[in-house]
């Protein structure tokens, strides 16, 4: 039986206690969440290209993991995906996947690790939230997306619970900064009884 996880992400506090929590968590991730019925990474691969049904179009998969969300997203249409995230072990089963054209790992602490303008479309599924990436992480997306870039991610009901979180969504669409042109609430973890809300938002 391999060590069980997800129940002490929600508890992280520290950059550091979170990649050491996804490191020694990499080789069992993909087990526990399939076996809780992770159904995030599909919803929002369907979301993204229910705005943009393009193939050809590189989507950086920001906090790839082991890369389910690659797969996800190559299952819906997409050929061109690049994957980061702050933890090689984890890029070791993305690797596996075979659906990135590069991947690529950078510092957790790293204040601005994207190049600016570099992807017409970014994904961060079950990425931004209670125990992973800060609130901060949304601005940090959509800075580094040029204009009529969309952002594809979710809050699950950890995140959603913590104004925090919503705040950095509500801030850019009040401004008129982005547009929300997708927002649906469905099933996250069932297995675990926990729901996600899935955007698309355009920058303005």
């Amino acid at each position: 039986m391999s060590d069980k996880f997800l129940k002490d992400t929600y508890n992280l506090d520290s950059p550091q206690a979170t990649r050491t929590h996804y490191e020694k968590w990499a080789a069992s991730y993909d087990e526990e969440v399939t076996e809780h019925g992770y159904a995030t990474p599909g919803r929002v691969a369907d979301a993204l290209w229910s705005q943009l049904p393009e193939p050809q179009t590189p989507v950086l998969d920001f906090g790839c993991g082991t890369g389910l969300s690659g797969v996800a997203l190559s299952r819906v249409g997409y050929k061109v995906i690049d994957g980061i995230d702050p933890t090689p072990k984890m890029l070791e089963g993305a690797r596996a996947k075979g659906v990135y054209r590069n991947l690529s790992t950078f510092e957790i602490t790293d204040p601005a690790p994207l190049s600016q303008g570099a992807y017409k479309a970014i994904t961060a599924i079950g990425v931004i939230g209670v125990g992973a990436a800060p609130p901060s992480t949304f601005d940090l997306l959509m800075k580094a997306l040029p204009k009529g870039g969309l952002l594809a991610f979710s809050f699950n009901d950890h995140a959603l619970a913590d104004p925090a979180y919503t705040v950095r969504l509500s801030d850019w669409l009040d401004i008129g900064a982005a547009r929300l042109l997708f927002r649906e609430h469905g099933p996250h973890l069932p297995g675990m009884d926990l729901k996600s809300d899935v955007y698309v938002v355009e920058k303005a």
